[in-house]
């Protein structure tokens, strides 16, 4: 226990003070060989190759320890420092005739991968084929460690290990899950399959989906016939949930292979009902609600009904369930995927569904204040977690249950999302229960879950008419304000700004009162000063004596963070913008200064794309009273359209082509201004690269609506045949939809440059409309589809026009006319 606490000392360090300890390089180096050393006391277990159930790791071994605390320092100093003091320490263990140091140089691979990301990456190919090697040891537990490293490393690397090593490891995993004296190893081959398909593009998994199929049909017939002749069900549990995961990423590939899974899998759900086959009988369940979704509502009609009896029957035992019955969450979430599979005819199951899952969402846990010596006396193998309150004394919870209320309250948000008006009945219980949650400190999935909702209520609750509505979001208001102003987690509070955004634009105009404002006010002007705070703080954490590389990752970790806060401050300004139009300028005021802060020149490029977007959204909906602001943003976004970043060169152009569009007649000059300034963006050498597309699209979108809303201030006979060049737009879909539109005027004007003379320009025009066709640059359900297609019959009636103009176009073009006349 000694050397474990010694071993927490120098671990904190690394985590709390990890520049410093950095700088003592061998006080790390001694610490890692007494790490593996740990790692490497592990007992001899004849029984544990084939044990059938998984014991939970003991906290209280060297080996375990060890292990965490090699991730922990990997994490806390970067693999510069550790990969290449560790490397030749693993490599001498893995060559080891002990199969002990064989096994933990394998787990200390697993346990860096995470740490030693970046330097790891560059040497994996070797790494991964060594690896491989020891699937075939002649020790199970170092072929268990081996599956382990694997199935870490699918996670960690992911997609870019699938992309690499898909081949190699699929057979070598597959050949492992053979192994079948050795259980424990079968199922750990199975967890790393599972590890590797999750994150696998589905287009590198489909050539191997026969052979995959094949192989985990086999083992799970084989294991079916085992549960029943000795009752052993480890693998089973695995392999099914490795079915689940290959038809999760499959979608509708699985199809072919659905009949001969599905009677097996409703075999086990059907007879698995005793107490040590829950876990089973909850994955199997997991396994069936996948395939469903996978395969689609039509495929999995024909079981929909035994499914859903079975799921009713086991709902209905419910209440005679205990807590902590892994089943409860499995159901849960089964449920939820039956509701997105179903659709509205999901609706009749609700009131079974329901009260469980209310029950569940409702779970309140267990907290104590505890001086230390009570504290002892509890231990952590109750489910208790400890925070040190210092001055002897603890804040103690259960944390038992935690993860299913969080699971419940995600299901929740899934009904209410897909159900729509057809969730009304249960919209006030619900309301009810998750305002009070954006305050559950205990989890952060439950805030999460409960600003999620909020949005999604509203819609619920819309049938009601406007009054119930108005008092649900009076219900609701207040409690979301106060969470953005008091969210201590970044990510959470992201969520929650970007619900309450949401929020404004269900309920419109005249949903804050004046205290609302002020409040909102108040709290939006604190996140963008501690916005520019921090900027600070970290240009000071940059000159301190301990600053190097690995303190500039956590730098730029912060400021991603800050600036997708930023992100949403922008959220919640466009739903205001949008909502109250010019009358919430005065209001606006406050924040003014510094909104312009953020687009001065020497701002980092997110700040100035953020500021620049706040601005297109006052230009957008509060024009012409705009005009009030233009000292503040017109020059900056005249100059910003040829910024270096591809990002402000976006939002700057956006911005003119609003600006053409809904500001009125002060705006002529800038107009005129701002063409030969877009044009020059577009007809740069590298204005269609990946990076630099959508911004110039926005360019050309923008020369469109100069065009269009503002024609005496261009010459449009000189610039109409440049844009007809550049069309279509097929990245940026609003925008391809708003020049789509414009043609379509054009065309159906018989406007004379577009048409060409004699028509000869109808070629041309097609080819256009069947790119963007190609590129789903329209929904076939906007109107704009249709009337695009309405341009094509047009010409389709005169006979030699429609030959000419088809003749021009490619075999994919002409299927792509086809298309449009089909869907539109």
């Amino acid at each position: 226990m000694q050397r474990q606490l010694a071993l927490e000392v120098i671990v904190t360090l690394s985590e709390t003070a990890a520049a410093m300890l950095r700088k003592h390089t061998n006080i790390v180096a001694q610490t890692i060989p007494q790490m593996l050393a740990m790692m490497v006391d592990l007992e001899e277990d004849e029984d544990w190759a084939n044990a059938d159930e998984l014991e939970d790791d003991d906290f209280d071994s060297n080996a375990v320890a060890g292990e965490s605390a090699l991730d922990r320092m990997a994490c806390g100093l970067g693999g510069k420092l550790v990969l290449p003091m560790i490397k030749e320490h693993i490599m001498q263990m893995l060559q080891n005739p002990d199969w002990k140091y064989r096994h933990a140089g394998l787990m200390a691979l697993s346990a860096i991968g995470e740490g030693c990301h970046q330097q790891m990456e560059g040497i994996l190919n070797e790494i991964v084929n060594f690896v491989l090697l020891f699937l075939q040891d002649p020790h199970p537990r170092v072929r268990y460690a081996a599956c382990n490293a694997v199935g870490q490393m699918a996670t960690d690397f992911a997609p870019g290990f699938q992309k690499k090593f898909h081949e190699k490891v699929i057979a070598a995993l597959l050949q492992t899950m053979e192994d079948q004296g050795n259980q424990r190893v079968q199922a750990h081959a199975a967890a790393a399959l599972i590890n590797f398909t999750e994150d696998c593009p589905k287009s590198l998994l489909i050539p191997y989906l026969d052979n995959l199929v094949k192989h985990l049909h086999s083992i799970m017939v084989l294991k079916l016939q085992e549960l029943i002749q000795k009752g052993t069900k480890l693998v089973l549990e695995q392999v099914v949930t490795s079915i689940a995961s290959v038809a999760d990423t499959a979608e509708e590939k699985f199809v072919p292979y659905y009949d001969l899974f599905m009677p097996s899998l409703k075999h086990i759900v059907e007879n698995a009902v005793q107490k040590e086959l829950r876990l089973l009988r909850g994955k199997t369940i997991e396994c069936i609600s996948l395939i469903g979704l996978a395969v689609g509502k039509e495929k999995f009609m024909q079981d929909a009904s035994d499914v859903m009896q079975l799921l009713l029957k086991t709902q209905t035992d419910f209440n005679d369930m205990e807590d902590d019955d892994p089943q409860i969450s499995y159901m849960i979430s089964a449920w939820a995927r039956m509701c997105k599979i179903l659709g509205k005819e999901f609706q009749q199951y609700l009131p079974v569904v329901m009260g469980p899952l209310m029950k569940t969402a409702s779970i309140k846990p267990e907290v104590a204040l505890l001086d230390t010596q009570d504290m002892e006396n509890m231990s952590d193998d109750d489910g208790w977690e400890f925070v040190n309150l210092g001055d002897q004394q603890s804040f103690g919870i259960k944390t038992a249950g935690l993860e299913e209320k969080s699971t419940a309250c995600q299901m929740l948000v899934c009904y209410a999302k897909e159900l729509k008006e057809g969730f009304v009945e249960y919209t006030e219980q619900v309301v009810k229960l998750m305002v009070p949650l954006l305050k559950f400190y205990f989890h952060d999935g439950v805030r999460v879950a409960a600003a999620e909702s909020m949005p999604l209520l509203l819609e619920c609750a819309r049938v009601r008419g406007p009054e119930y509505l108005t008092q649900m979001w009076h219900f609701m208001c207040d409690a979301l304000i106060k969470a953005i102003g008091t969210e201590p987690d970044s990510d959470v509070l992201s969520e929650i700004m970007h619900s309450f955004a949401k929020c404004i634009e269900v309920m419109g105009d005249g949903c804050l009162n004046n205290e609302h404002f002020e409040e909102l006010g108040g709290i939006l002007k604190a996140k963008l000063e501690e916005h520019f705070k921090n900027q600070e703080l970290r240009q000071v954490k940059r000159q301190d004596e301990d600053y190097d590389e690995q303190v500039e990752e956590s730098l730029q970790d912060e400021d991603d963070n800050d600036v997708y806060i930023l992100t949403k401050v922008s959220d919640i300004l466009h739903s205001i913008f949008s909502s109250y139009k010019e009358k919430v300028l005065p209001w606006f005021e406050q924040l003014l200064p510094l909104i312009v802060n953020l687009i001065c020149p020497h701002r980092p490029w997110p700040d100035r794309q953020w500021g620049l977007c706040i601005f297109d959204d006052v230009i957008e909906h509060c024009s012409p009273a705009s005009f009030k602001y233009a000292e503040y943003f017109l020059r900056p976004m005249l100059q910003y359209v040829c910024d270096n970043s591809p990002e402000v060169r976006q939002a700057a152009a956006y911005g003119l082509g609003v600006m053409a569009q809904y500001g009125g007649d002060n705006y002529r000059p800038f107009c005129t201004e701002a063409l030969p300034l877009l044009v020059r963006v577009i007809q740069s050498a590298d204005s269609k690269t990946k990076e630099n597309v959508n911004a110039t699209e926005n360019c050309i979108s923008a020369v469109g609506k100069i065009m269009k809303f503002k024609p005496d201030c261009v010459n449009v006979e000189e610039v109409l045949p440049h844009w007809l060049s550049w069309l279509p737009l097929h990245e940026d879909k609003e925008e391809a939809v708003q020049t789509f539109n414009y043609l379509c005027d054009l065309i159906e004007s018989n406007h004379p440059i577009v048409l060409g003379l004699n028509n000869t320009n109808l070629p041309k025009i097609f080819s256009i409309i069947a790119e963007g066709e190609m590129h789903e640059a329209i929904k076939h359900e906007d109107p704009c589809a249709k009337r695009l297609a309405n341009v094509v019959r047009q010409v389709q009636t005169s006979g030699g026009l429609w030959t000419e103009c088809i003749a021009q176009l490619s075999p994919e073009q002409q299927a792509a006319i086809q298309e449009l006349l089909n869907s539109a």
